[in-house]
């Protein structure tokens, strides 16, 4: 399984691809960079941060 600090950057990767190339999906995800910071210092477990990925992933797909 990969690290939490991995699961983070291709959180916050995807994420900055998503607000670049389709922000009508951005402004939907009710995020800003501060979140997923706030995110790292609150004890939050690999799986709910690799669940968390998967469902970018699955958006940025069902909308492309």
């Amino acid at each position: 399984m990969e690290s939490a600090d991995h699961i983070l950057k291709e959180i916050t990767d995807l994420t900055t691809e998503i607000e670049t190339n389709y922000p009508e999906l951005y402004r939907n995800l009710n995020e800003n960079p501060t979140t997923l910071k706030e995110s790292h210092s609150s004890h939050l477990n690999k799986k709910a941060l690799q669940d968390y990925l998967e469902r970018l992933k699955q958006l940025l797909k069902h909308h492309t």
